[in-house]
């Protein structure tokens, strides 16, 4: 059994939703932050702030673990005055899309922020869909068969 199939349901969404909010660009942000009706008052806890994080990787037959690379990370933890706390993490330099992605996750929290946040949820994950299908295409557009002629005198 794996670590996200022991995981409650709601744990599940908020791990889904998390991982779609580090994906959101700046303009969904934007988009999303347009749809509420009131702006939320947001206190930050930590951050925005960027440091670096240690890829690991696993190789041979047993699988043992060597250190890959570092990567660059930016976090936020962020309160709403309801009390909500947000988190936001993401790969890259981009502070300010971490503390954005914080401030909707605690968005989630609330009646209203809830569908908002939502909303900008299946926006990314469309945009991800069109994205892959597209790489997709591309790369079936380089696609060589080969086969093999056999010669009658062999």
């Amino acid at each position: 059994m794996d670590a996200a199939a022991a995981l409650d349901p709601e744990t599940e969404r908020r791990r889904q939703r998390m991982g779609l909010l580090a994906r959101a660009s700046a303009a969904e942000f934007d988009a999303a932050w347009a749809a509420l009706a009131v702006l939320p008052e947001v206190t930050d806890l930590r951050g925005p702030e960027t440091g670096l994080v240690m890829l690991t990787g696993r190789i041979g037959g047993d699988g043992a673990r060597f250190n890959l690379g570092e990567a660059t990370v930016s976090r936020s933890t962020v309160r709403l005055a309801s009390g909500h706390i947000g988190f936001g993490q993401l790969l890259g330099s981009d502070q300010n899309r971490a503390r954005r992605a914080a401030i909707f996750d605690a968005l989630a929290g609330t009646e209203e922020g809830r569908r908002v946040v939502d909303r900008l949820c299946a926006d990314v994950e469309a945009r991800l869909v069109r994205e892959g299908q597209r790489q997709e295409a591309e790369t079936a557009s380089t696609r060589v068969d080969f086969f093999t002629l056999v010669r009658g005198e062999d």
